[in-house]
Formats: C-alpha cells, structure tokens, sequence
C-alpha cells in the first residue's frame, strides 16, 4: 500500500494558492487544508483546491504530516519553528528566514528533528536549471538578469529576496565555492525596499558573476550567460532556448581553430510539480533533499551581501555629492 503525505498550506496568497492546487496532482500528496489570517481569501482558495479551511496554525499541524508555509517573508521563521517543533516536515517558501541568525537555527533543528526542511527555490527543478548544469562546469564568468514589469507582489521584501535570490542559488549551486566578495548597487523606486540591483560576487576560485534584477523594467527577460576555458553557453529562459559555442570540436573557423555550435530547445517542465515530487520523496522515502536549510541558508547569505553593497555604496555616493542622502 502506498504511503500518503497530507500536507497543509499555511498562507493563500498567489503562490499559497498555487501549492494548494498543485497537491491535488502529486501522487501520495494529499491537501490536508489551509490556514490564512484573511478567512475570506483562505475560504475562496480552500474551495478552489477542495479541502477544509483551519482556524489556526496549531489546528492544521494537528492535520498534517508536512506544511508549506507560503505566508508573508517576515513569518518565515517563527512558522517553520513551529512546524518542526510539532514534528512536521517542512517545504517553505524563499527566502528561508530574515536573518543568516534565524537560518542558523532551521538548519540546526532540521539536523536535531530529522525532518525535512526544503526551501522553494523553485528553478532548481526546472528543465532549464537540468540543460545548464548537464552542459556548463567550473564557469568563469556568469552573467544574469531577470527583470519584469512592476506588480504589488512580493514587495514586502526587496527585488534581491524577491527575483535576485533564485539566480543567486542557482549560480550557487553551479559555481559550488566560497564566496569571496560582493559589490553591488540598487536603488527604491516604487516600494519601500531595492527594486531594481545590480551586484557583481566574486568567489574564492576566481569565478565572477554579475547578476542584474528589476522589478519596475517595461519588459520581461530572463537570461544568464556563462564563459568557460572552453564554452560558451547562453540561455533564453523566456524562449527555452540554449546556444552553446565549444572549442575544439565542430567546423574550422580562421584564427580560432574548430568550434561546434548547438541550439538546444528544451519542453516547458511544470517545476512546482517536480518540487513536490521531490518533497514527497525526502518526506516519504528519506530522498535527499535538493534544496536543503543549509542551501537556503547560502543563498540567503549572498543575498543579504548585497543588500548590505548597496547599502556601503549609497553612502560613497552621499559623501561624493553623487547622490542625495535619504535623511535630506
């Protein structure tokens, strides 16, 4: 007989809602229900998805064997706490906490429970995060941006936490070194918080990358590039396209000698699907976790590097008279 994960949702915002529905096509994942301050958004979500609605966090852990926890950043840590002091596995939505203090501790009561505690960076499970790392190692230089048209989403934290954050893991994981040094520069435009940042890591192999994220852009692009010794891979994560250029195999060009050129497409790959899977799996079956409390924890580091770059470069521009200050 299979086994059966009920898993509640604790938030039924946009991607609180998203969670709820998709359980309903995961195998072995059941909704068990879902818990939101808002009664009437959580009533309009839980019939949506076809489950109860709870009248506390306490009530839908009693529910379940796992949550995800899709409520605002800022309830992050207190909520993931709680589940996993209730013995429940946990699938929480990035950023994994406010500080690397808070991270700390999920990552330590993780290791002391057992349990899983999965952070939803959610372009790990991607068809494009597959056709990058199956074809590009020990990259030199990597270039990223991501950029959209301004929503009211996410904007209760920064466009770092918010979009920045998900190339910042994934370069992470493909650059796998220390990180060096961070400089970066952004600026408040229609938030209280960085909407649009620029911030260039370097890592302790000598790697650099730069990474460019909007959220107030008239477009939306989604690209990253990387240069290797010997390759060089560019990928349209809007178009699904990937253009890789090799050395040393292909047709002869003057003066560079044999290079091979391939244009990959790739299917459009439900990631919030897979990243369930993968969840059931850990909870399940003990499958290691793709992204873990430590990964969430590193990305969280970088990301708050950068927040702090730009803060040290808003007062270089102050004292040079480049910039007003925000007190004036």
């Amino acid at each position: 007989m299979n086994k059966i994960l009920r898993v509640g949702v604790i938030g039924a915002g946009h991607f609180g809602r998203y969670h709820a529905l998709k359980m309903n096509k995961v195998p072995q994942e059941i909704l068990s229900g879902v818990f939101d301050l808002n009664t009437q958004q959580a009533t309009k979500v839980a019939a949506e998805a076809g489950c109860p609605i709870t009248k506390s966090v306490e009530q839908l852990l009693s529910l379940s064997d796992a949550v995800v926890i899709a409520a605002p950043a800022q309830c992050h840590f207190d909520l993931s706490v709680q589940a996993l002091q209730a013995g429940k596995h946990v699938l929480v939505e990035k950023p994994i906490a406010a500080t690397l203090e808070q991270a700390d501790h999920l990552v330590s009561l993780a290791r002391e429970t057992g349990l899983v505690c999965q952070v939803g960076h959610l372009l790990r499970y991607s068809a494009e995060h597959e056709a990058i790392t199956q074809r590009m190692v020990n990259p030199l230089y990597i270039e990223a941006t991501r950029i959209a048209p301004y929503t009211t989403r996410g904007t209760d934290v920064s466009v770092i936490l918010d979009l920045m954050i998900h190339d910042l893991d994934l370069i992470l994981a493909i650059v796998n070194n220390p990180v060096a040094q961070v400089d970066a520069v952004g600026a408040a435009v229609s938030s209280s918080c960085e909407d649009i940042a620029n911030a260039r890591v370097r890592f302790e192999n000598g790697c650099v990358a730069t990474i460019t994220a909007s959220r107030i852009s008239l477009k939306t692009e989604r690209r990253m590039r990387f240069f290797s010794v010997e390759k060089y891979l560019s990928a349209d994560f809007v178009k699904r396209e990937l253009s890789v250029i090799e050395r040393g195999r292909g047709i002869s060009l003057p003066g560079i000698g044999q290079v091979r050129r391939e244009c990959i497409r790739w299917e459009e790959r439900d990631s919030l699907f897979e990243e369930h899977k993968a969840f059931v799996a850990s909870c399940l079956y003990g499958a290691p976790v793709m992204v873990d409390a430590c990964a969430g924890r590193r990305a969280l580091s970088v990301a708050l590097a950068v927040t702090q770059g730009i803060a040290e470069s808003r007062k270089v521009m102050e004292a040079s008279g480049l910039i007003k200050s925000l007190n004036e």
